[in-house]
């Protein structure tokens, strides 16, 4: 962690506090070495209330104690005007204006809800590969006449896993030209109280509405660079300077937490690199959060696993707090070039620890006023 930062407390806020992503915030963030709770939003019918009162609480480890007797606001900007920073864990429905009255009013909001992934002023960041796209908020803030505010999204929970080993290959080999990918979805991943019983036991769902969609189009924002004008104006460039085709297929399986997904790639260059030069490669993936000291970042944002038979879920998913990437199975493929499997952690790396890097990044790299 920067020495500038030590001894500071930087307050923050969650919105959608009482939800599941909410939880997860509020269940890191008590810890967090500088940022330091200081308001909860909810819907009308939770404000007013105490914390412990208003939740209906989901994780594993009992509510924060100092979280327990805070008092639940509605999601209005006056209410969190002290806060350097506001996490939002909105559903979709109620997230953009909420996000954009934040925006508007000067908060620096961090959101794990898809509203605003596709404008084109707002960075779409999975922390262990693109955080170097905070740099368009300066033109977010000039477009919207902001001082201070602006939004910045975190991927989708399937994209974010299969992004990192796509960086680190295309960071060690250059370009990937072609993507297939076939995913294992935790049931967790459809929010509480999700997928019904008697849907999903004894089962696979073949369909997550939205989600290739999301896939397909998110992959290109986050591996794509930045490109600057004349002008100075900058825009993402979406992967077109070398296009990316990706294919996603997506399904619901009866895991609580980790989605699993099996990716088949085709590089640009000719010779493709073997199994092994992709091994290395990925162990030796080092993403600028890790080099600036972010706390929440892994030690290892890929593990390669040699056995025959991981990763797996039940085994692998909260590896480092959830916070990295697990890789397996990687070998030649008949098709393309190279197929391997990769795990994340849906309700850590997936969503609130994403969100999480990229405040503590953004922090560390002068995008917030401390």
């Amino acid at each position: 962690m920067s020495n500038q930062l030590e001894g500071k407390k930087i307050k923050v806020g969650v919105l959608g506090a009482t939800g599941t992503v909410g939880q997860r915030f509020i269940t890191l963030l008590s810890e967090h070495p500088f940022f330091v709770l200081h308001a909860f939003g909810a819907s009308a019918r939770s404000a007013g209330k105490t914390y412990a009162k208003a939740v209906n609480w989901k994780q594993t480890t009992p509510i924060p104690a100092g979280a327990r007797e805070m008092l639940v606001y509605e999601c209005t900007p006056d209410k969190f005007a002290d806060c350097a920073i506001v996490f939002s864990g909105l559903d979709a429905d109620a997230a953009g204006d909420i996000e954009a009255a934040f925006r508007d009013a000067e908060l620096v909001v961090f959101s794990n809800a898809k509203n605003y992934r596709r404008d084109p002023l707002v960075p779409l960041i999975v922390p262990l590969v693109n955080a170097s796209h905070l740099s368009i908020v300066h033109k977010q803030r000039l477009q919207h006449n902001l001082k201070k505010g602006y939004i910045v999204t975190n991927a989708n929970c399937s994209t974010t896993a299969f992004v990192v080993p796509l960086s680190a290959l295309e960071k060690a080999f250059g370009p990937i030209e072609t993507c297939m990918v076939t995913t294992m979805q935790a049931i967790s991943g459809a929010g509480y109280p999700g997928v019904a019983s008697l849907d999903i036991m004894d089962n696979i769902v073949p369909y997550i509405s939205g989600e290739e969609e999301k896939i397909e189009w998110e992959t290109l924002k986050i591996l794509g660079g930045i490109t600057e004008e004349d002008d100075g104006s900058q825009s993402f460039e979406m992967h077109s300077k070398t296009p990316l085709r990706v294919s996603a297929s997506c399904n619901r399986v009866p895991v609580i937490d980790g989605h699993t997904e099996c990716v088949s790639i085709r590089f640009h260059k000719r010779p493709p690199p073997s199994p092994q030069q992709v091994r290395e490669a990925m162990v030796a993936y080092t993403p600028d959060v890790q080099t600036i000291g972010c706390p929440s970042a892994p030690r290892q944002t890929i593990f390669v696993h040699e056995e025959p038979d991981r990763p797996q879920p039940r085994l692998d998913r909260y590896f480092q707090n959830g916070a990295g990437v697990s890789v397996g199975r990687v070998r030649q493929c008949p098709v393309l070039d190279i197929k391997f499997v990769v795990l994340a952690n849906n309700v850590s790396i997936g969503a609130a620890t994403s969100s999480i890097i990229n405040a503590e990044a953004a922090v560390l790299k002068g995008f917030v006023d401390i």
